[in-house]
């Protein structure tokens, strides 16, 4: 019998990656990935406004030529025998669309209008919105409808972000017929279909950042709706009342289509979820298994078989929802605003002098000058991490906390700023970067113990993405503070792995998720444990922490 073979496409902040999996073994037999050009030249994005937006031009080029990479090599037997493709994208990261589903940017009066293009996840323009979410829910008098998001609404999320836009952009409100969000309008791409009012929704973004579910027969009332602003009026009539699972598919993909990418004609288009998800998926997610997946952010995920978490509603994360991450199963998520970005902020912090005085010196070459800043670059997070591991254990007086985007959970609030306490003239950089990365593995330990409370067991740990297969040292850290072992999954394409799982569900080829996992799981290649005796001293240290914590909230917001 043939082998079969499926695509996963994986969007992620910077680029876009596309495998070709082995069904049987999950081996990837192609890959391609494609940098968005737009947003490497900060494109649409201001920084200082937290403005991060990214063009769908991007995303389709993306498209098209990852897939390509990814079949360049393939002999055409396999090429044939590909039997689905899934996507997954970041989020939130919706757009406003025509009546037809065309995002606004792709029309010549909004192609240089940022307001008009994907809203990035990380965007956090809408603050304001989000806090007045929040208030409106507990107090216009009826449902609660932040209830399965953790009970508190962040500025990350699609209604807070669609607001925000609509309040601020006339022409792009009088012009959008609804809102996709990235992970659904791919998919209907794909198919060449399109429509906002009949594309299939995924129920994880749905779920987790719309506020849908089951018991609210689908979005908010347009009741609460209007009462938040007029502007939302209607709308929810223009969007979705029913969504779908990663294991469902959503067509066929377009003889265009087909035919730009040079695939069979009958290959399926799965539901699209969001990356950290279906990245859950690849990493083999199991019941009460937290995966974390620890990028420029971190999302953290937990599933429980359906029923065994009764009706406990957990306090502050991002949402709980029915076969969000895993289908049949309970998905739970919750997640840091920055974490490998937290580490971004400091190697920019240190490079200051590299980029504008050594890059400026005219006496040196050209060559050389770029040697010295590439390379400079490249080794300082290595560099950094060697030093203070050297460190002695006590021989640090300061604790930071990890807010410098905000907290996403527990308890979202993205106005928090971080902070660096106890500095002294001894506090050269290896320190400061140690205690970096100790506030980021305890926002971690935050995360852990507030599923704890709540009475969600955590059995072991999962750890993917490029700070966990990148850097030893931070890892270390992250299991002494946790004090639990994490395992490390073996693929470097996690996200991409997931969604071609599920590709291979979409297609038949296994009869649900985790058959998927065991047929086409990659393991896991290391496992970090936990020193016990640094894990006692940072109990102590962690205290500190959230003292700090609760100054900075209390007294500087």
């Amino acid at each position: 019998m043939q082998k079969k073979h499926v695509i996963g496409i994986d969007y992620g902040t910077d680029s876009v990656r596309s495998v070709v999996v082995d069904t049987g073994t999950g081996e990837v037999v192609g890959s391609g990935v494609f940098e968005y050009p737009r947003w490497k030249k900060g494109l649409f994005c201001d920084p200082a406004l937290n403005q991060f937006r990214q063009h769908p031009l991007d995303y389709t080029e993306g498209l098209e030529q990852s897939v390509k990479g990814a079949l360049r090599n393939l002999a055409p037997d396999i090429v044939s025998s590909i039997a689905a493709i899934t996507v997954d994208t970041t989020g939130s990261t919706p757009v406003a669309v025509d009546r037809n589903g065309v995002p606004l940017s792709l029309r010549p009066e909004f192609e240089n209008d940022p307001d008009a293009m994907f809203i990035l996840w990380k965007d956090h323009t809408a603050v304001k919105e989000a806090a007045e979410i929040n208030e409106k829910a507990r107090s216009w008098g009826g449902v609660d409808f932040t209830k399965y998001e953790g009970g508190i609404y962040s500025s990350e999320w699609f209604w807070a972000k669609i607001l925000h836009i609509l309040r601020n952009n006339e022409k792009v409100r009088q012009n959008a017929f609804s809102w996709v969000e990235h992970c659904d309008w791919i998919p209907a791409l794909l198919t060449s279909d399109t429509d906002p009012l009949k594309l299939k929704r995924s129920r994880c973004a749905a779920g987790h950042k719309a506020m849908w579910h089951e018991d609210f027969k689908g979005l908010p009332d347009d009741e609460f709706l209007t009462a938040l602003d007029p502007v939302l009026s209607g709308l929810k009539d223009r969007l979705f009342s029913e969504t779908f699972t990663c294991d469902v598919a959503v067509g066929t993909i377009s003889p265009e289509w087909a035919q730009r990418l040079g695939l069979p004609g009958d290959v399926k288009i799965g539901t699209g979820a969001f990356d950290a998800h279906l990245g859950a998926v690849g990493g083999e997610i199991k019941p009460y298994y937290l995966v974390k997946v620890m990028g420029t952010s971190t999302c953290d995920m937990l599933v429980s078989p359906a029923g065994e978490s009764g009706e406990k509603l957990v306090a502050g994360i991002c949402g709980q929802v029915d076969g969000s991450i895993v289908p049949g199963m309970l998905g739970l998520e919750a997640g840091q605003s920055a974490f490998g970005d937290v580490y971004a902020w400091f190697t920019r912090l240190l490079l200051w002098p590299v980029r504008e005085i050594i890059e400026k010196m005219e006496w040196l070459s050209e060559e050389t000058r770029t040697k010295i800043s590439e390379e400079t670059a490249d080794r300082i997070i290595a560099e950094l991490s060697s030093a203070a591991e050297a460190l002695e254990d006590d021989d640090t007086a300061l604790v930071a906390l990890d807010w410098l985007n905000g907290r996403r959970t527990p308890d979202a609030n993205q106005e928090l700023k971080g902070a660096i306490a106890g500095i002294s003239l001894g506090s050269d950089a290896p320190r400061i970067f140690k205690t970096l990365v100790e506030a980021t593995a305890f926002g971690s330990k935050m995360i852990n113990e507030r599923f704890i409370s709540e009475g969600v067991r955590i059995d072991g740990v999962i750890a993917i993405g490029g700070v966990a297969k990148k850097n030893p040292f931070v890892m270390q850290i992250v299991a002494d503070v946790l004090n639990m072992p994490i395992k490390i999954a073996a693929t470097d394409q996690t996200c991409a792995l997931g969604s071609a799982m599920a590709a291979s569900v979409v297609a038949g080829i296994h009869k649900n998720i985790t058959a998927a996992q065991e047929a086409m799981g990659g393991g896991f290649e290391t496992e970090y444990k936990p020193d016990k005796a640094r894990a006692g001293k940072y109990n102590m240290l962690f205290e500190k922490y959230k003292k700090l914590g609760a100054f900075i909230e209390d007294h500087l917001t």
